[in-house]
């Protein structure tokens, strides 16, 4: 397996880039400019392994974490859009086992789809957004499905990603939910399948992209 990371720091003069950090339509297809034009647009995303997040820097403006099974090529970015640097993963995938304490962090859609009863009875739509302690427990259920014991979480709800297709201008709205804190890890295999695959729904749009850190209990 390999997978690549991705840090592009946008730069807010750029029109492009303001544009990209409101869209979460505008910004999947920017990222997936990066990559050869010869994959089939169905089946890009999954067949390159592309997920991605954007994250507050400490300056008020934000960055994007792309992770892919191939290198993006930085130079398709406009040049005034702001730099980015790539490495492997390589270190980290090899450094997964069981038994080790890591850092998390992953920008999620915690959804559930109550079945035609239900949504009847209580008139729910197809789809229901969790929050709260019901995210919390999607969360950990997600994590200990990806070979993750959580030991501390800590959940943060973020602005929808946003926006409308370009072939038919339909809506897109994917309510994002941060989660954060620490775990141990239990399976190692299903642990790496995870970490390429993302977890949840919306990875087109800026969700499922689970980052991994080893942990210190001193940090």
């Amino acid at each position: 397996m390999s997978l690549w990371l991705t840090r592009i720091v946008p730069d807010r003069r750029s029109r492009e880039a303001r544009r990209d950090g409101t869209n979460a339509v505008d910004l999947h297809h920017r990222v997936m400019s990066l990559f050869p034009d010869d994959v089939a647009d169905t089946t890009a995303r999954q067949d390159l392994g592309v997920l991605f997040r954007t994250e507050t820097a400490s300056d008020g403006g934000h960055r994007i974490l792309l992770q892919s099974s191939l290198p993006p090529d930085l130079n398709r970015l406009p040049p005034d859009y702001g730099p980015g640097t790539t490495k492997s993963l390589a270190p980290l995938l090899d450094a997964v086992r069981p038994g080790l304490a890591v850092r998390y962090r992953i920008a999620a859609n915690p959804i559930r789809k109550p079945g035609r009863t239900t949504r009847e009875l209580y008139n729910l739509s197809a789809v229901v957004p969790l929050r709260g302690a019901a995210a919390d427990g999607w969360w950990t259920r997600q994590a200990e499905n990806a070979g993750l014991q959580v030991t501390t979480l800590h959940s943060t709800p973020l602005d929808a990603a946003r926006g409308a297709r370009r072939s038919d201008q339909r809506p897109i709205k994917h309510d994002r939910v941060l989660f954060e804190g620490t775990a141990v890890i239990t399976d190692a295999d299903r642990l790496r399948s995870r970490l390429s695959d993302g977890i949840g729904k919306g990875k087109a749009y800026g969700c499922g992209l689970l980052s991994i850190a080893p942990h210190r209990g001193d940090q």
